[in-house]
């Protein structure tokens, strides 16, 4: 901008002033006095925001945690941008004159254009709403009374606050041009499947987990499904009552003869063994989110327990794929990577998330123990360097060639983010398996962590990722773990991982 071009802008900022101070800024129109004065005090440096956005993390599961970011990142881009306009173009926009009487006790030392409560209060909801539209309007209000608050003497003129809010809208727009909402990234074309709409749940059979570790919430899952789906029939599972695997196989059989449907409701690792019971006796599966993480349920689109209950009334469902590990055994003879299939007893795994061996499920395991405390990518990068300090690679034959394997990860369909710890998928029926190495050899775990650090993008040979549709595993030590879907147990020493396409059909609710 030209000085010429700036000192015009001034001159008409100027000249608004006290066309800007209006009959809104009486305190007696704007409700000045102790209410607004506290609203104000609170929402200083953000503070407010970031209390209100801990709680929505806290408590809204997925999608809150995810509202809470958007909103945290919407407030900080208008600060900046308040900062840079504040001290650049219109430095010369002082405060108004209080009128007599009420004088401030600490005059603000800034200028008074645009207004910086009004900015983060407009962005921290704006963005909020973006991916959670009720938190939104429910912050609607209080949004308002902060930026109202501004509006007195000796503080803001209407102009300030308007341009602020202004200013805030347009930050939580910018950060969701960069980083799309969920709203925004529409699900593929799923094969949509044919499903039972179960009217308050009549016909669907629901196995709670109640030891999966859930997300906080304000109303448990299991209330709230009996008040979205009364008719549905609950079974809470109890240590005493058997094996969870027992228990889901008995609903899924009478959901079969009814011809209902299967829900359950716990972490990654219940909905696996929901998803073995539906697949062996043919019938759909509800998803609720009653675990830690729910990462299938969050893929798949089901963000909270209302989400899966609304699904199931609208009888709204898609197929999607099951990958399965199947032991191998050796074929004879004299090559020792010719295998074939187990004999029929030698019953699959299947996954629905995620597989793997090596430190992988170590890292998991200490990811698990400390994200709670400091967040995902955190303990992962703790988990990663705990793991290379104290493992050591382990030998297989992966597709018929010998490697030294610090860790193999294969994933049910191909994940967006990079690295060795992927965590996002967007098309649970691709056909594919996401499969990411990282190799043993020369200086292998400083130069692994450099490839965690860097997202997976360092040119490394240690590192190698593919998306075929079939993997061959032999020749592992004895006592080699695996994992899959937040599960452990010892490893065949030969299997092979494929994938049963578009094998499930699942509840989900239907795209806009």
């Amino acid at each position: 901008m030209s000085h010429s071009r700036a000192r015009r802008v001034r001159q008409l900022l100027r000249a608004q002033d006290h066309a800007g101070s209006g009959p809104v800024d009486s305190p007696r129109r704007t409700g000045g006095g102790l209410v607004p004065s506290l609203l104000g005090r609170s929402a200083d440096r953000g503070l407010l925001w970031f209390a209100v956005g801990a709680g929505i993390w806290a408590f809204g599961g997925a999608r809150g945690r995810r509202a809470a970011v958007r909103g945290a990142a919407s407030l900080l881009l208008s600060s900046a941008a308040v900062t840079t306009i504040g001290g650049g173009t219109v430095r010369q926009a002082t405060r108004p004159a209080p009128e007599s009487g009420t004088a401030l006790r600490r005059p603000p030392r800034t200028g008074s254009f645009p207004s910086g409560h009004a900015a983060s209060a407009a962005a921290f909801a704006a963005g909020v709403a973006m991916e959670a539209r009720g938190v939104g309007a429910v912050l609607a209000p209080l949004a308002a009374g902060v930026a109202l608050s501004g509006v007195r003497p000796g503080d803001h003129r209407s102009r300030d606050v308007v341009v602020g809010a202004a200013l805030g809208i347009g930050a939580a727009f910018a950060v969701r041009g960069l980083v799309p909402s969920r709203t925004q990234l529409f699900p593929p074309a799923r094969p949509v499947a044919d499903a039972p709409a179960l009217v308050e749940g009549k016909g669907l059979t629901v196995v709670v987990n109640p030891s999966s570790g859930a997300q906080p919430q304000l109303v448990s899952p299991v209330q709230q499904l009996r008040n979205a789906l009364p008719r549905a029939e609950i079974v809470v599972h109890e240590p005493d009552s058997g094996p969870l695997a027992d228990v889901l196989a008995e609903a899924a059989r009478n959901a079969a003869r009814s011809g209902g449907a299967l829900g359950v409701c716990g972490g990654d690792g219940t909905v696996n063994a929901g998803a073995a019971a539906a697949l062996r006796f043919g019938v759909p599966l509800a998803v609720l989110p009653g675990g830690t993480f729910n990462h299938f349920a969050v893929d798949l689109g089901t963000d909270t327990v209302a989400d899966a209950c609304a699904a199931v009334e609208a009888g709204s469902a898609v197929r999607v794929d099951v990958g399965r590990i199947r032991p191998l055994v050796h074929a004879g003879g004299q090559f020792p990577d010719r295998h074939v299939l187990g004999p029929p007893a030698a019953e699959p795994s299947y996954f629905l998330n995620t597989f793997s061996i090596g430190v992988y499920p170590e890292l998991v395991r200490i990811r698990e123990r400390w994200s709670p405390r400091i967040g995902g990518p955190p303990a992962t990068l703790l988990a990663l360097v705990q793991v290379l300090r104290t493992t050591r690679p382990l030998r297989a034959r992966v597709n018929g060639r010998r490697r030294a394997v610090w860790l193999l990860f294969a994933g049910n369909g191909a994940y967006r983010s990079l690295g060795v710890a992927p965590t996002r998928r967007h098309d649970l029926a691709d056909g594919l398996l996401d499969v990411r190495i990282g190799h043993g050899g020369p200086l292998a775990r400083t130069r692994l962590l450099a490839t965690a650090l860097a997202g997976g993008s360092a040119r490394t040979g240690l590192y190698a990722a593919a998306r075929p549709r079939r993997l061959v595993i032999s020749e592992l030590p004895e006592g080699t773990q695996m994992a899959f879907d937040g599960e452990t147990r010892r490893a065949p020493s030969a299997f092979v991982i494929d994938k049963l396409d578009e094998a499930l059909t699942v509840y989900r609710p239907a795209a806009d």
